[in-house]
C-alpha cells in the first residue's frame, strides 16, 4: 500500500533550493569594504537564515552607512545580477524532487526571507510551473525563525501545516518550521543542523522522491519530533 503523500511541501528557497548563499556573501563583502570595514567568512555564515533586515543591521554595525532598506535593495539587486548571469543554481536533486512532487499533485509553496521580487524572479526562471503560492520576507509581519511565514503559506495553501513537509537548511529556517508544526527536514549546506531539532536530516535531496516525503511525514506527523539522520 502507497503511504499518502503530505498535504503540501514547503520549500525555503536560498540555500535550500537554489545555492544562492554564496551570492549573498558575495554581495556583502564588497559592500561593507566600500566603506572602509572589514566583512569575514565568519560573519558571512553569521548571517545564513537571518532576515534582510536583521542581515542589514549586522552590515550597519559593520560600517556600512545605508539604511536598512537601501541594503536590502542592493543585495537583492546584486544577487539578482547574478542570478541572470548564471541561470538558476538548484541544489543537488531539488529540482528534480520538486518536479515529482507536482508530477504526484502535491502542493507547493516557496517560504523565503528573500525579498519577494527576488522569490518571483528565480521562480520565473524555473523551467515549469513549481510553486502554488509564494510567501517572501517581504509578505510578513514577523519573519523566520517565528511561525509566521510557514503557517501564513499553509494558510494560502488551505491545508492544516501538520499535513505537510517544510524543507529547510538554516538553524532559524527550521526553528520556523518546527514552531509552526510542519514536518522538519534539514538538508545542511553552510551551517550544521544538528542540535536544532529537526525531524529529520538527509545530507542531500539528490534521489529523494515524492515518495520518500510520504514516508517521512507519515513517520513523524503529530508526533513528538525525534531526529532521524541517513
Amino acid at each position: 500500500m502507497t503511504t499518502p503523500v503530505p498535504a503540501a511541501v514547503l520549500w525555503d528557497m536560498d540555500g535550500t533550493l537554489v545555492d544562492t548563499e554564496p551570492y549573498w556573501m558575495a554581495a556583502e563583502k564588497p559592500l561593507v569594504e566600500s566603506f572602509g570595514g572589514t566583512w569575514s567568512h565568519a560573519q558571512a555564515l553569521g548571517m545564513v537564515g537571518l532576515a534582510l533586515e536583521d542581515s542589514a543591521a549586522l552590515l550597519q554595525n559593520a560600517g556600512v552607512r545605508m539604511s536598512v532598506d537601501e541594503i536590502v535593495a542592493h543585495l537583492t539587486d546584486e544577487v539578482l545580477r547574478q542570478l541572470a548571469t548564471t541561470g538558476v543554481p538548484f541544489r543537488p536533486g531539488a529540482r528534480e524532487l520538486l518536479a515529482d512532487l507536482r508530477r504526484a499533485g502535491v502542493k507547493t509553496g516557496l517560504v523565503t526571507m528573500s525579498m519577494r521580487r527576488m522569490a518571483l524572479s528565480v521562480v520565473d526562471l524555473i523551467d515549469f510551473p513549481a510553486f502554488d503560492v509564494v510567501v517572501a520576507g517581504d509578505d510578513v509581519e514577523r519573519p523566520k525563525p517565528f511561525p509566521d511565514p510557514y503557517l501564513q503559506a499553509a494558510a494560502a495553501l488551505g491545508v492544516d501545516i501538520a499535513d505537510t513537509v517544510a524543507i529547510e537548511d538554516s538553524p532559524n529556517g527550521l526553528r520556523s518550521a518546527i514552531a509552526s508544526g510542519a514536518v522538519s527536514l534539514g538538508i545542511p549546506l553552510m551551517v550544521s543542523l544538528d542540535e536544532v531539532g529537526a525531524h529529520a536530516l538527509w545530507p542531500t535531496l539528490e534521489g529523494r522522491t515524492a515518495d520518500d516525503l510520504a514516508v517521512l511525514h507519515a513517520a513523524h506527523a503529530a508526533a513528538p519530533t525525534r531526529l532521524e539522520t541517513r
